[in-house]
């Protein structure tokens, strides 16, 4: 499994806590320091069963200005959707892996 942290979050150090005392081999990826393309976003929507509104936060300043708030979430909008959190990763919920685990979701 492979986790995205943003190294200053005290979530992604929680999750890797909890990681650590389950025992569970992942691997690290900070990233803001190397941001995932459209078609990784898309490959881990596809196995946690999510969109990318569902994992995008919504309440940032940059989500604001971009008016994510009025966007559609619609099939035919999700391209949008996906554009902006690979241009703008900050904009990604974290660490979505272990959300997926805690839910029974395999990734």
């Amino acid at each position: 499994m492979e986790i995205w942290i943003d190294p200053a979050c005290s979530k992604c150090s929680s999750a890797l806590s909890l990681l650590d005392a389950e025992g569970a081999a992942y691997t690290v990826r900070r990233y803001l320091e190397e941001p995932p393309t459209a078609d990784e976003l898309e490959q881990v929507l596809r196995r946690l069963g999510l969109e990318p509104w569902d994992i995008t936060r919504t309440g940032e300043p940059l989500a604001a200005e971009l008016g994510m708030a009025s966007w559609g979430r619609e099939t035919d909008d999700r391209s949008r959707w996906m554009a902006a959190l690979a241009a703008h990763p900050t904009l990604i919920q974290r660490p979505e892996p272990v959300k997926a685990i805690k839910a029974g979701r395999s990734f």
